[in-house]
């Protein structure tokens, strides 16, 4: 059996070059029926997975994932990371960061020979890494945490 380690590291060279070119590779990483879950999207199947990314290349220009740290225990990887990109209708806005974090459930498939990721949760605040910085939401938000804050 190939080690866990071996495919999480390729796993981060993926996410750390993903490409429109690339995205085919998805199925090396995530078993058919992968469940993916983030602020915006609750899917299973590696092919509904796909189109999120696909979905990601088409809205937004130059995106790209920094892998901070990464630790792996049994069948586990949690990953932290930064997520860059340019929004195609706000150019004015520049680059923009999410730092979110992945927790991965692997499988291993034997037909494969190789472990596979058969759930993928993103966490990240949709409000303060995106919302508070879109420009008439964003002041809304602001002044309800302000008003919340102690």
């Amino acid at each position: 059996m190939p080690q866990l380690q071996e495919q999480v590291k390729k796993l981060i060279h993926f996410y750390e070059n993903i490409s429109l070119v690339n995205l085919s590779e998805l199925s090396v990483f995530y078993s058919k029926n992968a469940y993916f879950k983030d602020p915006f999207n609750d899917v299973y199947g590696v092919n509904k997975i796909e189109k999120i990314f696909e979905h990601m290349f088409e809205s937004l220009q130059k995106p790209s994932f920094v892998v901070r740290d990464v630790a792996t225990q049994e069948h586990h990887t949690f990953i932290t990371w930064d997520f860059y990109f340019e929004v195609k209708q706000l150019p004015s806005r520049g680059v923009m960061a999410i730092k979110g974090a992945t927790h991965i459930v692997w499988e291993y498939n034997e037909g494969q020979n190789s472990w596979q990721i058969n759930s993928h949760r993103d966490y990240w605040d949709a409000a303060e890494e995106l919302y508070e910085k879109m420009p008439l939401i964003g002041y809304v938000l602001r002044w309800i945490k302000k008003k919340f804050s102690s």
